[in-house]
């Protein structure tokens, strides 16, 4: 019976270490159509389901009301905003059908493509981003105290902020 409250013991125990490392989740979204030959010369799209065109992606790339880069709204972060506390880490998983990155940046800004990138200042940072491709993962781990801007350095409108902050 000892050794059975014991063994209950360190199941708890370690249950509750497991809830206090827990990840915060963030999904890269995009809904590119893969069913579209115009994606094939840029990557294509490796999504099962997704019904955004290349035409309809370049249509919303840019503001009508001026040349700033507004990008379509179904790529993105989601969610573009999450709160952990210092232990926690932060997975980060691509489930759109486009290749993305996922980089910390101290200001919003530009990126590592030039068409996508017009009339924006670049972020520094992206010009050595890592690639995140379709279906790929990361974890963050160790993010101090405080705020933390991510960007998508590919298409930076899809933007993050992860609120770290002690207990």
């Amino acid at each position: 019976m000892r050794k059975l409250m014991q063994f209950t013991i360190m199941i708890l125990l370690f249950s509750m270490a497991s809830v206090a490392a827990a990840a915060g989740k963030i999904s890269i979204v995009d809904y590119c159509d893969p069913n579209d030959p115009a994606w094939a010369p840029t990557g294509g799209c490796l999504l099962k389901e997704g019904d955004v065109t290349f035409a309809e992606f370049n249509a919303l790339l840019h503001s009508v009301l001026s040349s700033a880069v507004v990008g379509h709204p179904g790529w993105r972060f989601d969610p573009s905003f999450t709160e952990l506390r210092p232990r926690e880490s932060l997975r980060v998983t691509n489930d759109g059908g486009r290749t993305h990155t996922f980089t910390e940046v101290a200001n919003f800004g530009g990126g590592k493509v030039p068409p996508l990138n017009e009339g924006l200042i670049p972020a520094p940072e992206c010009a050595g981003s890592t690639d995140i491709p379709a279906g790929g993962r990361i974890e963050l781990r160790g993010l101090a105290s405080g705020d933390h801007l991510f960007q998508c350095c590919i298409h930076p409108w899809m933007r993050a902020m992860v609120k770290v902050e002690d207990d």
